[in-house]
């Protein structure tokens, strides 16, 4: 089977989520938009999962390859195939499907737990319930029409939506390696220091709840898949 990753940076890869797929007999391949051609790999793969990176959907002009993501996911969508969307993912998941994506003017940064909404509880993300999940976003999707809203935060109350089985969308980064959180320290130092946050503090979260939410986060992709 064939999985096709579209990557934005390159240290928002799969992470943990590639062993699983490793085990469940998937062939990864790595597209990076902007540089690699997308075609129809996207469209035609077994499994699609199109991942975070630092810009938006508003941003289209400014990165035209947004708008063929988009084009490419509503067919994908169409398809009925298995298609995860994670933060940026998830946001042009929404956009595929008609529904609104814009900037909050606030961020949130950092390991919270997530509310799960009775759908969300029923779903493949019940084991996410009571774990701090690792946030970091700053736009916000609307839930599109016909979807099901699966969990939200105090600030961004869209956390998750599931369209059918097939498709998952999630805010929030169920992907990202805690042991490979410098990375992210490292490539997003000027936005942790814009929002004021202390690179320290994401450390401490991450040794605190990393393994927990990694074991959390492979149970969840594994059931999702098994029910897509």
């Amino acid at each position: 089977m064939k999985a096709v990753a579209i990557r934005h940076v390159l240290f928002e890869d799969l992470g943990i989520l590639e062993p699983l797929l490793g085990r469940r007999g998937y062939e990864v391949e790595y597209l990076d938009a902007g540089v690699d051609p997308l075609g129809e790999a996207p469209v035609e793969a077994d499994l699609l999962v199109v991942l975070g990176g630092p810009i938006g959907v508003g941003d289209v002009g400014r990165y035209p390859f947004l708008g063929e993501e988009i084009s490419l996911l509503e067919r994908r969508l169409a398809s009925d195939r298995p298609t995860l969307g994670i933060c940026l993912g998830a946001q042009l998941m929404a956009a595929a499907l008609g529904a609104g994506v814009g900037p909050t003017g606030r961020t949130e940064i950092g390991f919270g737990p997530l509310d799960l909404t009775p759908a969300g509880a029923a779903s493949a993300l019940a084991p996410l319930a009571g774990i701090p999940v690792f946030h970091w976003h700053g736009d916000e999707f609307q839930i599109p029409a016909g979807a099901e809203r699966l969990a939200s935060t105090e600030g961004f109350p869209n956390q998750a939506f599931s369209c059918g089985d097939a498709a998952l969308a999630l805010q929030f980064h169920i992907e990202a390696d805690p042991r490979h959180l410098e990375r992210w320290l490292i490539g997003h130092s000027g936005e942790l220091a814009a929002a004021g946050i202390d690179p320290r503090d994401l450390r401490d979260d991450a040794a605190r709840f990393g393994d927990r939410l990694a074991d959390a986060a492979t149970e969840v992709v594994d059931a999702w898949l098994s029910r897509a």
